[in-house]
């Protein structure tokens, strides 16, 4: 018995705009539908993915699946005008299969699905055929005339938000299809209010939902879905949560000789990982010096054969009002937060392609709102986050992932040097942020800037 997921693709995206359907967006450097098909990917309980896109768009869809070596995709096949049509569509593809086998249908613009729900959603089918992923309402739902007057207000208590994935044993939701059309019904919300129209005495079961399962429809659904990856709890950690693929990996860290770089080198080493780093004062590397940046990135590709991360965690803090900075200051800060990271950039790019790796940056949780006293530190690491996003999209179809880490205050030198001696306990330690970084080098991801926090939120 098999756990086939079927993607549906098939939508216009008419309401979200854009030159693309939805599916195609951009979202922290990747198109949406790839976040989707990863999590049915990575998925243990989940054997074959099969995709229903619209026509015009299959090449596209099979661009995408080879460029991330996607072992488990079986068909591409074309939906159609209605969403009963491209379920439909996906049914007639696997006529052959057992009627035993477990269905999940998910939209491809719910990116952010999470284990749980797929695996929630198998095991209910061992007792039912046909389950429904739900989440509470916060809101009271009203029922409506045609006019817009209030025909009835439900108990929210017993009132669900529907999502997806929804799942069926095979033989039951290809038996409510076959009905639908000898009935010539068609309009349906979705595949569980077709089991409910066509078999009603088939109980649907529930499952619990996420709020962060969102679905893209309208272009601020984008920045929510953006905001939800940028939590670093939110990210799969599937590969990096043991460090184990750090083995025999070729890491520089510029700014590594001391506060979080210096602990991602320690940490990396103890893992088995070739660590090099670089600073002005450690190894007179100074990354407002392309040239200088370039030839010690070539050194070390001679002396290890290969570069697979590179990580800025170089900063220049100095707290004082902006028109008190001298200019030499001023020179430093925008030297070594931004013309710095645009150099590491630039010089890393070509091992980076050779090895299909990753490009890390550091920004800091000023980048949000300007800070008083530091306000070129506080806007340059806002233009780290801009420049992130900016490259993981220039890239991302060259192989290279872009990443940044965003923590909350943390116990380094260069804050004590700033701030002083500060009660610890509310401070991250240089030790969390580091393994937090160490962890998103072992995913996917790209474009992303993951927040870390001292609540873990």
């Amino acid at each position: 018995m098999k756990n086939i997921a079927v993607i549906l693709s098939g939508g216009s995206g008419s309401r979200f705009g854009g030159a693309l359907p939805k599916q195609f967006t951009k979202l922290a450097g990747k198109a949406i539908i790839e976040y989707t098909i990863d999590v049915f990917q990575n998925s243990d309980e989940i054997d074959e993915i099969l995709i229903v896109s619209q026509t015009q768009h299959i090449n596209r869809t099979w661009d995408i699946i080879k460029k991330n070596k996607w072992s488990k995709i079986s068909k591409v096949v074309t939906g159609g005008a209605e969403r009963f049509d491209s379920t439909y569509s996906a049914l007639v593809a696997l006529k052959e299969y057992s009627n035993d086998c477990n269905i999940l249908f998910h939209d491809a613009v719910r990116p952010l699905v999470n284990q749980e729900i797929i695996a929630n959603c198998i095991e209910a089918l061992k007792d039912f055929d046909a389950v429904d992923v739900v989440i509470s309402s916060a809101d009271t739902l009203v029922e409506v005339y045609d006019d817009g007057c209030i025909a009835n207000i439900p108990t929210r208590s017993h009132m669900r938000r529907g999502q997806t994935p929804q799942a069926f044993k095979l033989g039951t939701i290809q038996l409510a299809y076959q009905k639908a059309i000898e009935k010539n019904r068609k309009v349906f919300t979705c595949d569980c209010g077709v089991i409910r129209a066509m078999l009603p005495r088939t109980r649907v079961a529930t499952v619990e939902g996420s709020e962060r399962n969102i679905k893209v429809t309208h272009p601020v659904d984008l920045f929510i879905a953006e905001k939800f990856l940028q939590s670093a709890h939110g990210i799969s950690f599937k590969e990096g949560d043991s460090l184990d693929f750090l083995k025999n990996k070729k890491l520089v860290i510029f700014g590594g000789n001391s506060g979080i770089g210096l602990e991602m080198k320690n940490i990396a080493t103890l893992h088995g990982a070739y660590v090099e780093v670089a600073s002005r004062s450690y190894n007179q590397v100074d990354i407002c010096n392309l040239e200088q940046v370039k030839n010690y990135l070539e050194s070390i590709k001679t002396k290890l054969g290969g570069i697979d991360f590179v990580i800025n965690t170089a900063g220049l803090l100095i707290k004082k009002p902006i028109d008190t900075l001298t200019l030499d200051e001023i020179t430093a800060l925008i030297g070594v937060n931004y013309t710095g990271a645009v150099n590491v950039a630039i010089a890393a790019k070509p091992y980076l392609l050779e090895s299909s790796g990753m490009l890390m940056n550091f920004t800091s949780s000023s980048y949000t709102r300007g800070r008083a006293f530091y306000a070129l530190y506080s806007s340059t690491n806002a233009a780290i986050v801009n420049f992130t996003q900016a490259l993981a999209e220039e890239w991302s179809d060259e192989g290279i992932r872009v990443t940044c880490i965003n923590p909350e205050r943390t116990a380094t030198p260069m804050r004590t040097a700033n701030f002083g001696v500060e009660p610890p306990e509310l401070l991250l330690s240089a030790q969390e942020v580091a393994l937090t970084g160490l962890k998103v080098l072992g995913t996917k991801n790209t474009g992303i800037i993951v927040d870390v926090r001292k609540d873990g939120r």
